[in-house]
């Protein structure tokens, strides 16, 4: 195709390149060859007048008109495609399909048994293909690698015009204590909260948290006893001793034995945590994946 003397093929090549970072990777997607891909992009360069892409260990790394032009380029193809394909509705009833999904332990804990119910109930032939993740950013590296159709967990670090995302759920962060601490009678206060061994959960291995930073914030410190990344743990270690943590409200009231825990409002002042659905832009208009998404929301609703 040919509009105005640019060839709209060169803009199909810059969104694949975009979304895949990498020129095979790109090339296979649009269904041409390497080489094929190498020359459209020195066709872009020449024609945008900026280099577009760098190389580097982690791939192509867009510059800043790369990024400029994302955007709008992919809205617009998106837009082509919707106008000029004819797309067949999705029914969940009669569907035979893997729906691939990444999910950290929270999400997991929280909205997977709903999901699942859901799922059976509404598209008995589709069954769901569970990938763990813990890094924030790798649910990203897994989007653009197409191992999975959506992720729900921390919003990613940087945000990027090809990753789409809504938020599905918030928590806030209770300080826990077994029901026969001393503390468990007298309150929590800030005082008594920095006198205690603290549990620290970190997915990711740091050992510096949400907490951590807010105590800074007043020039304090707190004392870690063990720093561990499976937060569906804590509620029983903190019943069986001494130490205290600070864990996301559903993690405390939903462990088998949160009946031995006392909870406190943290002694400082702790964002809400939230975790947010994020998808793939090339997956946006897709009919199969944007009923899952729209699933996955309406379940997130009712937890």
């Amino acid at each position: 195709m040919d509009f105005h003397g640019i060839d709209l093929n060169l803009l199909v090549a810059f969104d694949a390149l975009m979304n895949e970072r990498n020129v095979t990777r790109a090339a296979a997607r649009v269904g041409v060859s390497q080489p094929a891909m190498s020359a459209a992009l020195g066709r872009l360069r020449t024609l945008l007048g900026d280099s577009l892409f760098a190389r580097s260990a982690d791939g192509l790394l867009p510059t800043p008109r790369a990024r400029e032009l994302a955007e709008p380029i992919s809205q617009a193809l998106r837009q082509l495609e919707t106008t000029l394909v004819s797309r067949p509705e999705f029914d969940p009833e009669k569907a035979s399909m893997v729906f691939k999904l990444g999910l950290s332990d929270y999400p997991a804990y929280v909205l997977l048994p709903p999901l699942m119910e859901a799922l059976a109930e509404q598209a008995p032939g589709v069954s769901l293909n569970v990938h763990a993740f813990n890094d924030r950013d790798h649910a990203v590296d897994m989007l653009d690698a197409g191992m999975i159709d959506a992720a729900i967990g921390v919003p990613p670090t940087h945000a990027d015009a090809r990753i789409l995302g809504r938020t599905l759920l918030t928590d806030e962060f209770v300080t826990i204590v077994a029901n026969d601490h001393p503390v468990a009678r007298r309150g929590m206060t800030l005082q008594t909260y920095l006198s205690l061994r603290h549990v620290l959960v970190s997915p990711e291995g740091e050992l510096h948290g949400v907490v951590d930073h807010a105590l800074a914030q007043l020039g304090e410190r707190r004392a870690l006893a063990l720093t561990l990344p499976q937060m569906f743990a804590v509620p029983a270690l903190i019943a069986r001793t001494g130490f205290t943590a600070t864990v996301l409200k559903r993690v405390a009231t939903g462990a088998s034995g949160s009946g031995k825990l006392v909870m406190f409002a943290p002694p400082v002042v702790l964002p809400r945590m939230q975790f947010d659905l994020i998808w793939h832009r090339r997956s946006d208009l897709h009919p199969a994946q944007r009923w899952f998404r729209g699933l996955i929301a309406s379940v997130a609703d009712t937890v």
